[in-house]
């Protein structure tokens, strides 16, 4: 069984950055692929960023390409997403996901999510 707990959302003015965190717990993650999606209300999950857990193989949503960037810190179990450049649009629930298959992520499918962590983007 895998855990994963986000952090690190907040309120945030827009054009400034946010860097969110989730920590797995339950299985070492190298063998998984990692990802972030968000849910505004009322509108369905978008996928964000996935990657291999070396960082070999790398995605990015076309809509924060530049933006944000997916990164891990092995020793931590950690995977983050740095934000910057935030707009209003940003605003939503940002939750990780961690699947054995990389393939799935990107399909927006996985046996583990997190709860999430909201992020709003307001002046």
């Amino acid at each position: 069984q895998v855990q994963l707990v986000e952090s690190g959302g907040g309120v945030v003015q827009p054009g400034r950055s946010l860097r969110v965190s989730c920590v797995g717990s339950g299985r070492t993650f190298s063998a998984y692929a990692v990802g972030w999606f968000r849910q505004a209300p009322g509108k369905e999950r978008e996928f964000l960023a996935v990657m291999s857990w070396t960082g070999t193989t790398l995605y990015y949503a076309d809509s924060v390409k530049g933006r944000f960037t997916i990164s891990t810190d092995n020793a931590k179990n950690t995977v983050y997403l740095q934000m910057n450049s935030l707009k209003p649009e940003d605003t939503a629930i940002y939750s990780c996901a961690a699947d054995l298959r990389l393939r799935r992520l990107l399909l927006k499918e996985s046996d583990y999510w997190g709860q999430g962590t909201q992020v709003t983007v307001s002046s």
